[in-house]
């Protein structure tokens, strides 16, 4: 995504969980032993060179709050900012070696950066957090707080669950629909609907005057490569999380 800036989406490869958190499972919220879950991100970063209390994951609701990462949050005890990631579904920073990330398994996790006033986000759309239209509110979060030009952004859309892959019923196509999404772009019907989350995801950042150049679109589907990334539709939402963030040096 540019210089002194790191992202990357964890796989399930390389960590100390067992069953259907293994191996590297970063989540403490999805039933994994705590003991492991804390090895797994003490190891995530070693790899990037920073503390573990810097490796930050929300609590997530499929909502679309943004929680601004500052250094009066990081003068936080644990549990304070334990409780001001709950409830959250995208945090964004200006500030190096803080690594923001959110967690998924099917979702869509969407990461954004301004090189201009090196400042970054990181976004989790679920189906939910998608029809909402997340990925729109962070960027006019990242305006509010950065003064971020949509045009100089840089965003990945990363590994979820495909087209192929993402069979909905009739009353989630139609709250897409009543949002106002083109379905003639999103959706296609087999024997049900099925809609295209990353494709979504970003006709919302080009909506926003994201730079079609500049959104960069990973070939993973959860689903279908089950035995290297998380799928909560394979797995059951009793499993592990991949693990996608950003980190500013």
């Amino acid at each position: 995504m540019g210089e002194n800036v790191v992202a990357f989406s964890t796989t399930r490869k390389g960590g100390v969980s067992d069953g259907n958190h293994g191996e590297l499972n970063l989540n403490g919220f999805c039933g994994d032993d705590a003991r492991k879950v804390l090895i797994n991100r003490q190891m995530v970063a070693a790899e990037l060179g920073i503390a573990a209390a810097r490796v930050l994951i929300p609590h997530q609701v499929h909502g679309t709050d943004i929680r601004q990462i500052d250094e009066a949050f990081l003068g936080l005890s644990e549990e304070a900012q334990m409780s001001c990631l709950y409830g959250i579904d995208g945090m964004m920073t200006n500030l190096r070696n803080v690594c923001i990330g959110v967690s998924t398994a099917d979702c869509i996790p969407v990461l954004l950066y301004d090189p201009v006033h090196h400042a970054s986000a990181a976004v989790h759309a679920g189906w939910r957090g998608t029809v909402t239209r997340i990925v729109e509110h962070a960027v006019a979060e990242m305006r509010r707080a950065f003064h971020t030009s949509p045009a100089d952004l840089k965003a990945v859309v990363g590994p979820g669950i495909s087209l192929k892959n993402f069979e909905v019923g009739q009353e989630v196509y139609d709250r897409f629909s009543q949002a106002g999404f083109d379905m003639g772009r999103i959706a296609v019907k087999n024997r049900k609907w099925h809609i295209d989350l990353p494709q979504c995801n970003r006709l919302q950042l080009m909506r926003c005057g994201v730079g079609e150049s500049n959104i960069r679109m990973s070939p993973v589907c959860t689903y279908d490569h089950v035995d290297e990334y998380f799928s909560a539709r394979r797995l059951g939402i009793d499993s592990g999380r991949i693990y996608t963030a950003i980190l500013l040096k």
